[in-house]
């Protein structure tokens, strides 16, 4: 937000199916691929809310769903994009969104600052079964693929995993730019392929009688 005015500094699509009724989060590809049309439909709701909510200046963070009826707000708030996704956006030269939002905090003009061209994704990485992490691969191999920028695993080792719906985290992140969405979604998706976890269940403990 500035001055009261919504700008649009990225716009996420999820290309996997998030049916309820509970889901994980998985790809974010920006720039979008839905019609002009939607677009403009989601930034007049998300404009909408944000000045229905008040928010004046900052970052905005909105999640929507888009049916037949429209865009529909399922939330909207005055923060950035959560966790590590912010990696995936590069404004002007080299500014990265936290520079951008440390920038307008200061009073600095920030107009000038365009997102990157080329198209940009993040693959959260989802737990595939509760237990302990014991070991991680196939990072390097994932990491050589064409597109690919980097896939980091923030789960530590030896650690406790619960999947959803009682979980709140991910095993990591996989980060891909390249010439167009559609191969930035490919690219997450074989990167993902090439990981393999060894996943230890977790042992009871017995009592004592």
């Amino acid at each position: 937000m500035v001055g009261g005015q919504l700008r649009i500094l990225a716009l996420f699509d999820k290309p996997d199916p998030l049916e309820g009724p509970y889901f994980e989060e998985t790809l974010y590809i920006t720039p979008s691929r839905l019609s002009l049309d939607t677009q403009s439909a989601i930034y007049e709701s998300t404009a909408k809310a944000a000045s229905a909510i008040g928010l004046q200046e900052g970052p905005v963070h909105a999640e929507l769903r888009v049916n037949d009826d429209g865009p529909w707000i399922i939330e909207i708030a005055g923060r950035s994009i959560g966790g590590l996704c912010a990696a995936t956006l590069k404004f002007g030269i080299d500014t990265s969104l936290e520079e951008l939002i440390l920038r307008q905090a200061f009073g600095m003009d920030i107009s000038s600052f365009k997102r990157e061209s080329i198209a940009s994704g993040v693959m959260m990485i989802p737990i595939p079964e509760a237990g302990l992490l014991k070991e991680v691969q196939g990072c390097e191999e994932a990491e050589e693929l064409p597109l690919i920028e980097k896939a980091e695993i923030t789960a530590k080792l030896n650690n406790l995993l619960t999947p959803l719906p009682e979980g709140d985290s991910y095993l990591g992140f996989i980060f891909a730019r390249g010439p167009s969405p559609a191969l930035v979604e490919d690219a997450l998706r074989k990167a993902h392929a090439k990981l393999r976890f060894k996943i230890a269940p977790e042992l009871p403990l017995l009592k004592n009688h």
